[in-house]
């Protein structure tokens, strides 16, 4: 070889080597924002499958720069996400009741109680034929008058409509029935409120209780439970679904969700500003765990058990407790009997489950120095502020919800007696363009008063 052979020889060694160990150092840098990523992706693609009983996972992965890199295998109860089949590799592992958890090494998790369907009113009955109004509201809200790109961007996959106790309209979405279970996301929060309110009853523990955790002294340890479930515990917090903020650390990278939110500063005094934070909605499910020494089964034997819900299944994270924030599945009926279950403020074949005037209580905003999200209560959005002003004028004052991520609404309207679900994929719609009030307000004046 000659001279200027090998002079460009070691040129081009040398420049591969800066290559190399560039894009090694880089891959470290952002190492952490991959395993989010590839954390999300392993999880919905075990999710899909195991627990909704679908095989196109893909089709719930929202645009993101890393969706075309990303791969997942699965060999037997454990799913893997990674770069490329190599890089950021992250483990979900199947557990039989309890869904998908995130983790090293597969959970430990107990038996799963069993969850029969005696108690459900709404399981097993027939689809009904709705009148014409209901029909035409329904339709609507899965944008049958938009072109086909819209109607799929619109994404609404379920509509469950209870009018008096009974299902007068139901619809789902190609590929979708009344028997395949759906993510409610922050949905999980509002149903929080009612595994909370469950052990209330109970004297377990109390909305007042503070020094919840050992290692919160100073203004930590003024924190309540009320507080946390009305999102006024003054922690830091950014809820921006995004690569690398808390909200999607907690959910792709800690073992244990509620501690990691635990462990943030405390930036406003307790009780004064309210900033949404599903952090404090686990640090609640984490002080139940503690207190009833039940970990991803305590949901199971307290509300779905009660409730009939024998399609619910809430997925813990790796320390064995339920992330209430977010992973909460259940078919469109389910999601429905929890509504109607609140509506009744917890009376359930023929027992009062929840303590008396605990959804009254639980839909009122209270006042705060400050807020970011005006109407939100405890676990559940109001249409009313704290100071009485009503906030979408479609709906009814006394009107309340649940909402999760993607579109996911569970409407309850008392003076109406109506419950209503919207599920789907919606992850570019937003407002009013979601539909799902105009759905209510339509089906409010379709139906008559209660």
């Amino acid at each position: 070889m000659s001279k200027a052979g090998r002079v460009i020889r070691r040129g081009v060694g040398g420049l591969l080597a800066l290559v190399v160990v560039g894009g090694t150092a880089g891959y470290w840098y952002e190492r952490p924002l991959l395993l989010t990523g590839t954390g999300y992706a392993a999880h919905n693609a075990c999710a899909v499958r195991a627990v909704a009983g679908r095989a196109d996972p893909a089709t719930d992965l929202p645009d993101n720069p890393l969706v075309p890199y990303l791969r997942e295998g699965v060999d037997g109860a454990e799913t893997t996400g990674s770069i490329l089949g190599v890089l950021a590799r992250q483990k979900v592992w199947y557990t039989e009741g309890f869904g998908c958890t995130l983790a090293e090494e597969a959970p430990r998790l107990g038996k799963a109680t069993l969850v029969g369907v005696k108690s459900n009113p709404f399981s097993g009955v027939p689809m009904p034929t709705p009148r014409k109004s209901v029909a035409t509201a329904i339709a609507a809200a899965f944008g049958d008058d938009l072109p086909p790109a819209q109607q799929q961007a619109l994404g609404t996959r379920a509509v469950v409509v209870v009018h008096n106790g009974k299902i007068v309209g139901e619809r789902y979405a190609d590929g979708f029935t009344a028997a395949t279970p759906q993510l409610g996301w922050s949905m999980s929060k509002s149903v929080t409120n009612l595994l909370l309110g469950r052990l209330v009853e109970q004297g377990q523990i109390a909305i007042t209780d503070d020094n919840l955790r050992s290692d919160w002294t100073g203004e930590k340890a003024k924190i309540t439970i009320d507080q946390l479930m009305r999102m006024t515990s003054g922690l830091q917090w950014d809820e921006t679904y995004a690569l690398g903020t808390p909200v999607t650390r907690m959910l792709y990278r800690e073992p244990d969700m509620g501690a990691y939110a635990a462990g943030l500063a405390a930036r406003h005094t307790p009780g004064s500003y309210q900033q949404y934070s599903s952090g404090s909605t686990n640090i609640v499910c984490s002080i139940l765990h503690e207190r009833t020494g039940i970990g991803a089964d305590l949901p199971r034997q307290q509300l779905f058990a009660k409730l009939g819900l024998s399609s619910a299944v809430w997925e813990p994270d790796a320390s064995g407790t339920p992330v209430c924030s977010s992973y909460l599945w259940a078919t469109p009926r389910d999601w429905a009997a929890v509504g109607q279950f609140a509506l009744l403020d917890g009376q359930w074949g023929g027992q009062q489950l929840l303590p008396e005037g605990w959804m009254r209580a639980s839909t009122t905003a209270v006042p705060v120095t400050q807020t970011e999200e005006p109407g939100y209560a405890s676990g559940w959005w109001s249409n009313r502020t704290a100071e009485g002003q009503r906030i979408n004028p479609k709906l009814p004052v006394t009107a309340y919800w649940a909402q999760g991520h993607d579109g996911q609404r569970l409407y309850v309207v008392p003076s109406s007696g109506l419950v209503v679900v919207r599920l789907g994929f919606s992850p570019t719609i937003t407002g009013e363009d979601l539909r799902t009030t105009t759905l209510v307000h339509d089906l409010i004046a379709a139906l008559p008063s209660s």
